[in-house]
């Protein structure tokens, strides 16, 4: 026994060792959050923290205010700042070695790092000096760490200092997150559209009637199923890989906004949850900047996004501002001729020189990697699987797609002054919703608009036209607007949002199908007294009402003697017993959403085989395929059927089995098929796997979730809103902001987790600061 316990002992005492040893370690690399530090700056600025962590900047002048972000961002993100530049400029090779090297080529391709160079030369001489200070911030805020953030030891490498550019590259890394498909949807079109009949093409790729809630009130109209024979290619059994067609287009957003018509206090309310990537540290860092202009004491509060100086969503006491993705057309895919020795290719004026460009993508432990892109008139030369040669004309690559002019909303004081600045502003083109203090509302699209001159928006063009695609931009007159509606109300999700002649200069980019907007503007018709606690009510609503038309077909087709039959019974009470909300416990929700995607995956796996045969895929496609399928089902034509199924009863019922087949296999039994325990969630430090034993340390805890695509609480265990936001100008102490995780990327950081569990249990926090627990002091060198 003695020995026994002098083993356990040594044991205790080596652990114990190697615990002490690595608090220490990464001690080094946390902020002292009470120091004073020598900086430089113009006058003393103040770096305030409440038990949050929500950071409050009080400067005199915009460029300090800067200056202390960047040294805020810097202590509390860095690693995370590194990650998105190096991410969007194709360099992450560099730390993460050859697995990183496929993505590094795909953004290399679009050389976004040289455009941002170049686009500093274009900024004003007042963007130039906050890029500045902001970059000084941030290299002063990194060196003022005892040792730098411990993901770089982990990696075995240095930190490189920020450069102006860098911030840059932070906007370039949001056009490839929200426009992200960069030519495969126009190429899935094209393909779909050389394989089908004209009028079945049109009955496949069309606007939902169903579900449509645009904010001008324009509607769609249904296209009927046609009476052409249904095309045999579409009848055949063929296998593909990626069989689920397009479904929901959740990377966007919602907000949404009542005036001050519908609100006790008169001022507008405005509610924003942006659905991104979840993981650790979260993507917005919680806000507060105070600074003088001339006798002007100016404050605006919100979310910044570590990288960049400025305020993306929030409020400046006039106004409060939120986004969406506006998920409309801003590119173009180019079908090229190329020349016998691919040097050349042919436009409307004749053979044209191909430029070639060498970048070298640096390689952890290996030899930099070579890649040549060639770029046209319109842009890059894009892979894609048919032996065709392709340009992509994307708004990214023009000269004003970023700048800082987003600042501008810091000083607007109305809705309608807002809306004014739509044409200026350079950030992926978002659904602007404002509210101001005197009760207006307004809708806009931010970012900027090409003036296209293309008859068809949804297919490849043909590069050998002399007719050019692009010819500048749209003028602010021209912006589609909507301020101050009859109804009072305004939102968006990813849906369209206008029609007719504001339509004609969007386009359709892949919108939602729908569901989710109208969700959320049936909820706020029913509004006559808003306060921020009915909006962010809204945010969280889980209910499914997409999915009660599939609740009465799946009882329908089922029905209980059918069911004891094919040994379903359990199957079809889990079912009846759904309350048709996306809620941890429900086990009934699983079963039918896995349902309705499996009839989708049968009913149109012809269509997926056919496209994934050309190197497409359905999933690629602008429009989603639930329109169709009603269609098909109501008219009950056994022709519109694959090959397999004789009638619609036979395939729903297969459907059916497939589905039980299924989760019996994932879970050994249907009652442990609640939705938590598909929807768990997983948000992770992007090194925690690498870290044997203490890795799940760094990341949240795997917690069942509330929410699901087609709803507005959109929530998936890595994926979901990144933030939720409602307030009111002027009235900001109501208002509400919680963010997923916390404001530290330090996991000894008393802010790691710090909104976590606020979050997850649906608890508002107030969208001001709290009282000050932490002060830094920023002083000008002696």
């Amino acid at each position: 026994m003695k020995i026994i316990r002098g083993l356990f002992t040594a044991l205790f005492l080596v652990l114990l060792i190697g615990i002490t040893l690595a608090y220490t370690w990464l001690n080094g690399s946390l902020a002292d959050y009470q120091a004073t530090y020598p900086s430089a700056v113009a006058h003393p600025v103040y770096l305030e923290r409440d038990s949050q962590g929500y950071l409050t900047v009080q400067a005199q002048d915009r460029s300090d205010a800067a200056y202390g972000l960047g040294f805020a961002h810097a202590q509390d993100r860095f690693f995370q700042m590194d990650l998105t530049r190096r991410s969007a400029a194709g360099e992450l090779a560099a730390l993460f070695g050859q697995h990183a090297l496929n993505t590094d080529i795909s953004h290399r391709r679009h050389r976004f790092r040289m455009r941002a160079e170049q686009q500093l030369s274009r900024l004003a001489a007042a963007d130039l000096q906050l890029l500045a200070a902001y970059s000084r911030g941030v290299n002063d805020g990194l060196n003022s760490l005892h040792r730098p953030p411990f993901e770089y030891t982990l990696l075995r490498t240095e930190p490189t200092p920020w450069l102006e550019s860098d911030s840059l590259l932070v906007i370039y890394s949001m056009y490839l997150d929200l426009q992200g498909k960069r030519g495969r949807d126009e190429y899935a079109m094209t393909k779909l559209r050389q394989a089908l009949p004209p009028e079945w093409y049109a009955f496949f790729q069309q606007h939902s009637a169903d579900w449509q809630a645009a904010i001008d009130g324009t509607e769609v109209s249904t296209i009927a199923l046609p009476s052409s024979p249904y095309p045999s290619v579409l009848q055949q059994q063929l296998s593909c890989t990626h069989c689920t067609p397009a479904d929901a287009v959740d990377l966007g957003s919602n907000n949404f906004a009542v005036s001050g018509q519908l609100s006790e206090h008169g001022a507008a309310i405005l509610a924003d949850d942006m659905h991104l990537s979840l993981r650790v540290p979260g993507i917005w860092y919680k806000t507060q900047l105070n600074w003088q202009e001339q006798t002007i004491n100016r404050q605006v509060t919100g979310l910044s996004l570590p990288g960049t100086p400025a305020i993306v969503v929030g409020s400046n006491g006039h106004i409060a501002w939120g986004f969406t993705n506006s998920t409309a057309d801003w590119h173009d895919l180019i079908a090229l001729e190329l020349s016998a020795d691919q040097q050349q290719y042919l436009n409307g004026s004749g053979w044209q020189p191909l430029i070639s460009v060498t970048e070298y993508i640096q390689i952890r432990d290996a030899e930099p990697y070579a890649l040549t892109v060639q770029e046209t008139e319109w842009g890059p030369i894009l892979p894609f699987p048919d032996q065709q040669h392709y340009a992509l004309r994307w708004i990214a690559h023009d000269d004003d797609a970023v700048n800082l002019n987003l600042r501008y909303l810091e000083h607007a004081t109305s809705a309608k002054q807002a809306l004014s600045y739509a044409d200026k502003i350079g950030i992926p083109a978002q659904n602007l919703l404002v509210a101001d203090k005197h009760g207006s509302i307004g809708w806009t699209i931010f970012g900027p608009i090409p003036r296209r001159n293309l008859f068809d928006w949804d297919h490849v063009q043909d590069g050998r036209s002399d007719k050019p695609y692009w010819d500048g931009r749209l003028s602010i007159d021209e912006y589609p607007t909507l301020l101050n509606p009859p109804s009072q109300r305004l939102w968006s999700a990813n849906a369209r949002t206008v029609g007719d002649k504001r339509y004609a200069v969007l386009g359709n980019g892949g919108y939602d199908l729908g569901a989710r907007g109208k969700q959320i503007a049936l909820a706020l018709a029913t509004l006559s007294d808003a306060d921020e606690s009915a909006l962010h009510q809204i945010q969280l609503d889980h209910r499914s009402l997409l999915l009660a038309g599939w609740h009465r077909l799946l009882l329908e087709t089922l029905t209980e003697p059918l069911a004891a039959q094919r040994q379903l019974s359990e199957f079809r009470q889990h079912i009846a017993a759904s309350r048709l909300k996306a809620s941890p416990d429900d086990i009934g929700y699983t079963l039918l959403r896995q349902f309705r995607l499996k009839v989708l995956e049968l009913t149109f796996s012809p269509l997926s085989a056919l496209l994934e045969k050309s190197g497409a895929r359905s999933a690629d496609l602008k429009y989603a395929l639930e329109t169709p399928f009603w269609l098909m089902l109501h008219a009950q034509r056994n022709d519109t059927l694959p090959s397999r199924y004789a009638n619609w009863s036979e395939l729903l019922l297969h459907a059916a089995e497939l589905t039980h087949a299924d989760l019996l296999k994932d879970y050994g039994e249907l009652a442990d098929a609640r939705w938590g325990n598909r929807n768990t969630a997983k948000i992770e430090h992007p090194l925690a796997s690498a870290i044997p034993f203490f890795g799940q340390w760094l990341n949240m805890p795997t917690t069942a979730l509330a929410g699901d695509s087609h709803m507005p609480r959109v929530q998936h265990p890595a994926f979901g809103q990144s933030q939720r936001m409602v307030v009111a100008p002027g009235h900001e102490q109501h208002g509400i902001l919680v963010i997923p995780t916390g404001q530290s990327g330090h996991p000894l950081s008393p802010f790691y987790r710090a909104d976590h569990r606020f979050w997850l249990e649906e608890t508002p926090l107030s969208f001001l600061p709290g009282p000050k627990k932490y002060q830094q002091q920023l002083l000008p060198f002696p």
